[in-house]
């Protein structure tokens, strides 16, 4: 009931959205006291709830204020407001939390670099805090790391173990500190401490001891294993060049880049390029790498051969603390064997890292979710999250806006009508194969994990299957509808399957490339009618081929492949994704055929007699060779005839080296055909390629017709569509020339252009595809 001005009235507020775990109910109690409002504040399952009572204009301004002064962090995503009759209630006071709701949906906040108020304590020889590596506040610190369940609560983390101090405990229940009801609030007195071992899991140090001894094994040139945040990493002197071949052997990654962690911005400055939003990027509470241009050539090669390298600044205590010794910097690259999860535990890192590393700083805080680094490339002047972990999974995306307006109606579900209407519909979404995240649809927001990486081997399968169980117990997840990949062979699908039976629920395959295109819709929040172009390296078609080269029309209901690569012989299947010689030698056998034999090329050198003749023979076959219409092979096929890789021992490490050769100021290319049936023919490209090679042509300038070849096509199919709005989706699209020469090509031309920012643009994202695409599934 709302009264008059000057009547005493009551009003309930229930906020959704990331409201717990960063002072908010400290604020609400501080406005209300400063308004001069009685009632309560508490946090629940699904957010925050407040009643507060006075007149209406103290009220009104109450609820103007509680969104305009909100904490920094603090994202609202919906306040319901319901007026009763006034309680009479002596003050205004913080209640404890309540867990009752029958579906949790508080939002659960990315774990935050540490904040500069921390800094200052940790810093403070006359604070308690003083050289403590888990100092954190309500403003920094972890959050999702060490959650098990909500609401946000310490009982619910693993602090739970540790029983504050009486100094803790004070600031923990003082409603005016910075510390009140900061779940991970410790002290050296009462809290986690540092412990370095050997090999053998012995004790050589505890406490400050260990740390000391920590920075002495760096700087000497050992490898030290480092529980952090969301798990271990490796850590070497990034100015020791044996140190890091010692890293690179024992890890058995010889190539692919490690990141690098800088003391500071300055550091940062004198070996990397640094934008004005890419400096903002690395000092945010996010704080991920972030992927910058080299300008110092004394950044080792063995750090990264490539022009661009993933920098980052220290965001927890414990790497404030490193770095301000060290004073340099430092590879930190993800403590794990190649194609296994990150290490979390200490007894499972001296098992697993024991033949890597020479040292392991460990700690006694659980890590509850493991949680990688996320990774950041600037592309057309703004962030795109290529890896999406520490600092922004959990945090929800809503799916509104994307859905057509008839989901919101009350009609029925075509064809699971006992499931229920589209607000409470629960789909648990399992991605792909390579960079998989899943996904849980939870009222009108997708909770989009955190980067579980390629499940390639069986505990990397067992990690994807303990991320499920995690979310599900963490939101009391019982899926009504399980999404998955539309390939038959992958692991993910294969598990969605065997779920699907147990539960007796609805299983719902989704073509690949059409769950990129969704996740893309649903990152911009804009409706169908779009013209999506996915490109990546690989993704099972309706047809039964590899796809990977698509333009999409989407519609309310459905999608068309409306275009695409002409499809192209794959010689030895998965084994051609690290060859591109043998993506190379099924291009040309299409072109040339037998003649193919007597051409002076790298790409047939690299090949010993004895395996051309094997290869002779499989392409005499080619209805046992598999067809693909991928442009992240083409990307291959281009390198191997350039000579830059024959063979490569990370993903997409060709198609890198072609970008970084091109020269932004060449405006020419090569042409591409477009048949009647859309399909885009590429021999005229590899043709006229070859001749630029046979012209000694320079690689740089036919690199750049190639990338700029691929934007022309881009462009006149978009022409041909006649769609406004065009997205750009797939593995490809984290190229930063292809992608920002098509932004500026398609506007040019007149097209609305919408690229990623907060979702991959590669197979981290199609999880949040499945949930949009199994809607629109069921509902239709």
């Amino acid at each position: 009931m709302r009264s008059n001005n000057g009547y005493l009235q009551c009003l309930n507020l229930h906020i959704s959205g990331s409201v717990q775990g960063i002072g908010f109910r400290p604020f609400v109690y501080r406005l209300a006291k400063e308004l001069e409002l009685k009632g309560w504040v508490n946090n629940n399952a699904q957010g925050v709830a407040i009643a507060v009572e006075g007149d209406q204009q103290q009220l009104d301004l109450f609820v103007e204020r509680l969104q305009s002064e909100k904490p920094a962090r603090s994202q609202i995503q919906q306040i319901t407001q319901e007026w009763c009759e006034p309680v009479h209630y002596q003050d205004f006071e913080i209640h404890e939390s309540t867990d009752d709701a029958s579906i949790k949906t508080a939002v659960i906040l990315p774990d935050l670099a540490t904040c500069d108020d921390c800094l200052r304590d940790i810093f403070n020889p006359k604070n308690r805090r003083y050289r403590y590596p888990f100092t954190n506040c309500t403003n920094c610190g972890t959050r999702y790391s060490i959650i098990k369940a909500v609401p946000y609560d310490r009982h619910n983390t693993t602090m739970h173990r540790f029983q504050m101090c009486n100094h803790c405990q004070a600031e923990y229940d003082q409603p005016l500190d910075r510390r009140f009801h900061a779940q991970p609030n410790a002290c050296p007195k009462c809290g986690p401490h540092l412990e370095i071992w050997d090999r053998d899991g012995q004790v050589l140090g505890i406490g400050e001891q260990a740390f000391l001894t920590t920075v002495q094994a760096i700087r000497e040139g050992k490898i030290l294993a480092i529980k952090g945040l969301g798990g271990f990493q490796l850590v070497v002197d990034a100015d020791n060049a044996e140190a890091i071949a010692k890293l690179r052997s024992r890890k058995h990654r010889p190539h692919k880049p490690f990141a690098l962690m800088y003391p500071n911005l300055e550091s940062i400055h004198q070996d990397c390029q640094v934008s004005t939003l890419e400096a903002q990027l690395l000092k945010s509470t996010e704080a991920p790498i972030v992927l910058l241009q080299k300008v110092n050539k004394r950044l080792k090669p063995l750090v990264s051969d490539n022009d661009y390298i993933g920098v980052m600044l220290p965001y927890t205590p414990l790497h404030h603390l490193l770095m301000t010794e060290l004073q340099s910097p430092i590879v930190a690259t993800s403590g794990n064997l190649s194609d296994e999860p990150i290490c979390i535990d200490n007894q499972e890192a001296i098992a697993s890292l024991g033949n890597i590393a020479d040292l392991f700083l460990v700690h006694n805080r659980d890590i509850a979710q493991p949680v990688d680094d996320s990774v950041v490339r600037v592309i057309g002047d703004r962030p795109v999250i290529l890896r999406r972990a520490r600092g922004y999974a959990p945090s929800p995306i809503n799916m509104s806006a994307p859905l057509a307006p008839q989901y919101w109606g009350e009609t029925e579900y075509k064809k699971s009508p006992s499931i229920g209407r589209f607000r409470g519909l629960k789909i648990l979404a399992l991605g792909g194969h390579l960079k998989n995240t899943i996904a849980l649809s939870i009222n009108n927001s997708i909770i989009l994990s955190q980067h579980i990486g390629d499940l390639e081997t069986t505990k990397a399968f067992e990690h994807f299957q303990r991320i499920i169980k995690r979310l599900s117990e963490i939101y009391e997840f019982q899926p009504e509808a399980i999404a998955c990949d539309a390939h038959p062979d992958y692991l993910s699908s294969q598990y969605a399957r065997q779920l699907s039976q147990s539960l007796q629920i609805p299983l719902v395959p989704v073509q690949h490339h059409y769950a990129h295109a969704l996740a893309c819709m649903v990152d911009n929040q804009i409706v169908a009618p779009v013209l999506g172009i996915a490109w990546d390296g690989t993704g099972y078609g309706t047809d039964g081929t590899i796809w990977g080269g698509e333009f999409l029309k989407i519609t309310d209901s459905e999608f068309a492949r409306i275009a695409h690569l002409q499809p192209f012989p794959l010689l030895g299947g998965d084994k051609a994704a690290k060859e591109p010689r043998r993506v190379a030698l099924g291009m040309l056998w299409e072109i040339f055929g037998d003649r193919l034999w007597d051409l002076q090329l790298p790409t047939l050198q690299s090949f010993t007699n004895a395996e051309l003749r094997i290869l002779k023979t499989l392409l005499t076959k080619p209805q046992h060779l598999p067809k693909t219409s991928s442009i992240g092979r083409l990307f291959d096929a281009v390198a191997s005839l350039l000579d830059i890789y024959q063979i490569t021992s990370f993903e997409g490490q060709a198609a890198i080296a072609l970008e970084q050769i091109c020269d932004t100021t060449i405006d020419d290319f090569y042409g591409m055909d477009v048949k009647n049936d859309g399909e885009i023919d590429w021999t005229n490209l590899m043709q006229s390629i070859l001749e630029d090679i046979q012209n000694q042509t320079a690689i740089a300038t036919i690199t750049t017709k190639f990338h700029n070849s691929l934007v022309a096509v881009i462009v006149a199919i978009a022409k041909q569509i006649e769609i406004e709005k065009v997205m750009l989706t797939g593995g490809c699209f984290q190229n930063r020339y292809l992608t920002e020469r098509a932004i500026k090509k398609l506007t040019q031309a007149g097209f609305q252009v919408y690229y990623h920012q907060n979702i991959p643009p590669n197979d981290g994202g199609i999880a949040a595809g499945q949930i949009m695409a199994a809607l629109r599934e069921i509902y239709y």
